[in-house]
């Protein structure tokens, strides 16, 4: 009989330590989604400004902040701190979230990979050293 306690609390903790695993950010699934960004955005220490800003330390930048890129001046003055929840409704549909911006993207709709995504792009610093 405790074989069978101990057999069954193993397994549930088993389906527990699986379904965190499942809900849980995919660095190397956000990676391949930023494949849909590099056409016109970089990361990393040898990172430019090309088509679109760098995207080294995103989170807690304030929107139209990179030096030296020509934003809109709708990015300029959106007055956005970007954080998950900012980026994550801006990627949805960028010209919805920021009418004017120059950014042609139709956007990520799927919560997971946005999470993804956010999770590539926060190993960056500023500087574009992983963190």
């Amino acid at each position: 009989m405790t074989k069978t306690i101990a057999a069954t609390a193993a397994m549930i903790a088993a389906m527990m330590l699986g379904a965190a695993s499942a809900s849980a950010q995919d660095v190397a699934a956000g990676e391949k989604s930023f494949a849909k960004c590099r056409a016109c955005h970089q990361v990393g220490e040898t990172a430019k400004n090309t088509i679109g800003p760098v995207l080294n330390g995103l989170f807690g930048r304030q929107s139209g902040a990179v030096e030296g890129y020509a934003y809109s001046p709708a990015n300029k003055n959106a007055g956005i701190t970007w954080d998950d929840a900012s980026f994550a409704d801006y990627i949805k549909d960028p010209r919805a979230k920021m009418p004017g911006t120059k950014m042609v993207f139709a956007g990520i709709k799927n919560d997971t990979e946005i999470a993804d995504l956010t999770a590539y792009l926060k190993q960056f610093a500023a500087d574009g050293k992983k963190l």
